[in-house]
């Protein structure tokens, strides 16, 4: 009876021994497989950190529609991207392109209200609030209007279109002028504050009129 007490003792304390090892080694799986997720997860988390892609601040078309003044993407995929430096060579060739500066302003009761100067790139031309993400239709024929203008009717004449730096508006007024069959675009994407910032000439703008 004693022989058979002793070997159920030792039968019970390996089977216990066999179930506290393999609940340790599956814990040790598990804190593993965590851990590994979340250093995957942390880099994924820091890198959305860095944009805002939450879907309400854009257009279900893709047009940005909140926070216009915030910081954009490095290249634009429908235009080309300059650089001051580019822009000054590309201003040399002939024709020479068309400058399309959509710095918005308030327009109120008829009139643009403007409480400051506007200091832009010498020969642009101003035609505020085009880039909004959502575009009325008298401001979106406003936009077609001075576009067929400084491109004498010609879809494919270069325009080179900016506002001021992380400035969401010389973006979406690229994609709208990209979508009405313009081919031949570019973005000065730092805009009158990188102009300013190299020392070159400025001028003071005026917008164009906007007849509603």
């Amino acid at each position: 009876m004693r022989r058979c007490t002793i070997w159920l003792y030792w039968l019970c304390s390996g089977l216990l021994l066999t179930l506290t090892a393999s609940v340790q080694a599956e814990t040790t799986l598990i804190e593993k497989t965590n851990k590994r997720t979340q250093n995957a997860i942390i880099p994924a988390v820091s890198w959305l950190g860095g944009f805002d892609d939450e879907s309400e601040l854009f257009t279900l078309e893709g047009y940005r529609l909140l926070r216009y003044r915030s910081p954009t993407p490095a290249q634009h995929e429908q235009a080309k991207t300059l650089s001051t430096e580019q822009l000054l060579n590309l201003l040399q060739d002939i024709p020479t392109p068309a400058l399309l500066d959509v710095q918005p302003l308030i327009w109120k009761d008829g009139f643009f209200i403007q409480k400051e100067p506007r200091l832009h790139i010498p020969g642009s031309r101003w035609t505020p609030n085009v880039g909004q993400g959502e575009l009325e239709d008298t401001w979106a024929d406003y936009f077609q209007q001075n576009l067929q203008e400084i491109t004498q009717g010609r879809q494919d004449y270069p325009v080179v279109i900016y506002c001021t730096a992380d400035c969401w508006m010389s973006w979406n007024a690229i994609k709208r002028a990209k979508e009405w069959g313009y081919s031949h675009l570019y973005w000065y994407r730092d805009g009158s504050d990188g102009w300013q910032e190299a020392d070159l000439d400025t001028a003071e703008g005026i917008p164009e009129k906007f007849s509603p």
